[in-house]
């Protein structure tokens, strides 16, 4: 099995992912309070949590996945007095629109959405049992829990006492036996809503609900919990602890979660979203003007860890990309010299024209437009290059004949002496096939016919017969950052070496120079007394 490394704040490194119970993965990641419409970072602990779960689905044969729904809050009780509506009704509205909206980012829904307002007896007798252990206690009507009786406060966030006061936001009431202890339980007055309890009539706090459903749903302890870096502390970090606390398990911090994970943060234009700046994006507005897909894309356009900056550039960028995508995907290009079995083998020097025959038909019944690209070779396929069109026209699929380039050292073969120029072959094939011309172009330097028997769409590529470098718009790219601007040329540019050494800008420069060295003509050689070549290098190392 495939070691999955996770990055695990509650340690500050990487770690080999060692479930709990190998035969059942249990993650949790923190939802939304839904008193409004989500805004574009809610939506990015989702994404994590989906990808990383379709991974472990991958890798695993059971995963339970659980995301909750804050549905009582004093935001959510602000907007029932502002809008004039039940709680009810504002809540199951946005819980509707949130769960819409993640669905056209195509983000699979959790096994379970627990809502706080279902699992109150669960968080009653957590406070219950906080309070038997020495870790929580009563004050006019509030249940607090109290930071100083767990030592291991502010592991997970790496704060310390005064950074805890400072970062934690929280009233200072005289009711508390220390400022950073946390609300547990708080009164509810008559036109708030609330729930019977031993310390009165109220609600609970915040990072309660959370404590309360993971462990109702997964068990304690489970495997992996997720969420936004503005929840590491103190919503995280009071959840740890609460858990710690309900068990007596002091000295043992991950026996609530073995691993935690904390997606970086969305900043718009560079700026932090806020209601304040007026900077605020939300998925729903978004969707009605961008794709799902897009949005998917630029919400996984850097690492999770990593902060997010959120603009109308990264999305048109993002939305280049797919329809860059998808315009491969739609057309496959294949490569393919023989229908023949044995010289199959030979040429490809790996056989199993099976597979590819098979991937072709696959292809095909998904819907993909398939076009075969055929490198004419005397003595080799000339013969059967007319059977190999029939075929493509049985099949539906375009096909373009290519003629041999005398590239890198090829062993045993001789290709300098297996040319054959198209004009030879095309007049061949006009004595089986009525050769239409068609003015059809595309941005590669084909010239098409349509073949009129099969109905199919037939291309030639004449690198050395006909010479078509001055109209060349291409220029090739390698994966150690090489960029050639001509197949028939050695002549290169390092660019991996510029962006190391120099930065973006030295690169853009360098890129310039190197496009306005392309070349009007190559410097193919075609000399059958000499057998030399002009280039070196195989054609698939420039990416041909």
């Amino acid at each position: 099995m495939t070691q999955l490394r996770l990055y695990n704040s509650l340690t500050n490194q990487k770690e080999n992912f060692i479930p709990i119970d190998p035969s059942h993965v249990r993650l949790y990641t923190c939802g939304p309070t839904v008193y409004n419409y989500a805004h574009i970072g809610n939506a990015r602990p989702p994404i994590v949590s989906d990808i990383l779960v379709s991974l472990l689905r991958h890798l695993y044969k059971k995963v339970t996945y659980v995301s909750n729904i804050t549905d009582i809050d004093d935001k959510i009780i602000n907007a029932s007095k502002e809008q004039k509506k039940p709680i009810s009704e504002i809540t199951k509205k946005y819980e509707k629109i949130y769960n819409e909206n993640l669905s056209e980012l195509g983000i699979d829904p959790p096994d379970f959405q627990p809502r706080a307002t279902e699992h109150i007896p669960e968080m009653i007798d957590q406070i219950k049992a906080l309070i038997k252990n020495g870790h929580a206690y009563e004050a006019e009507g509030h249940g607090l829990f109290s930071v100083n009786t767990f030592s291991g406060y502010g592991s997970l966030s790496g704060r310390d006492k005064e950074e805890q006061i400072a970062g934690s936001r929280v009233e200072v009431a005289p009711y508390k036996k220390d400022p950073i202890d946390f609300i547990l339980w708080k009164p509810s007055i008559e036109d708030q809503p609330g729930w019977d309890s031993p310390w009165g009539f109220g609600r609970p706090g915040w990072h309660l609900e959370c404590s309360a459903m993971s462990e109702k749903t997964l068990g304690v302890p489970f495997d992996i919990h997720t969420g936004g870096q503005d929840l590491l502390f103190p919503h995280h970090e009071n959840e740890l602890a609460q858990c710690c606390g309900v068990h007596n398990k002091l000295d043992d911090i991950s026996s609530y979660a073995q691993y935690w994970i904390h997606n970086g943060m969305i900043r718009f234009d560079g700026d932090k979203m806020s209601k304040s700046l007026g900077n605020i994006q939300f998925i729903n507005d978004l969707l009605n003007d961008h794709n799902g897909e897009t949005l998917r894309l630029v919400l996984m356009s850097t690492h999770y860890r990593q902060p997010l900056n959120w603009s109308a550039k990264t999305i048109d960028q993002s939305q280049k990309t797919l329809d860059r995508l998808y315009r491969t995907i739609r057309n496959l290009n294949i490569s393919l010299d023989t229908l023949n079995d044995e010289k199959f083998a030979s040429i490809t020097r790996w056989g199993k024209l099976d597979q590819v025959l098979s991937g072709l038909q696959e292809a095909k019944r998904v819907g993909l437009k398939i076009k075969i690209n055929a490198v004419a070779l005397k003595g080799v396929n000339d013969e059967e290059l007319a059977d190999m069109i029939t075929w493509c026209g049985q099949e539906g699929f375009d096909m373009t004949i290519i003629e041999v380039m005398p590239m890198g050292d090829i062993g045993s073969e001789r290709r300098l002496d297996q040319y054959l120029p198209l004009s030879l072959l095309r007049s061949n094939l006009s004595r089986k096939f009525n050769l239409i011309d068609i003015p059809e172009r595309t941005a590669g330097p084909a010239r098409y016919v349509k073949v009129q028997e099969t109905g199919g769409k037939l291309g030639f590529i004449t690198p050395l017969s006909h010479n078509f470098c001055e109209s060349c718009n291409r220029v090739r790219m390698t994966c150690t950052g090489e960029l050639f601007m001509c197949l028939g040329q050695d002549d290169n540019a390092d660019l991996r070496t510029v962006l190391r050494e120099k930065g973006e800008e030295a690169l853009k420069e360098a890129v310039y120079n190197a496009i306005n060295r392309k070349p009007k003509g190559h410097d193919f050689i075609i000399d059958r007394r000499s057998g030399t070549k002009s280039v070196a290098r195989h054609m698939n190392v420039t990416g041909g």
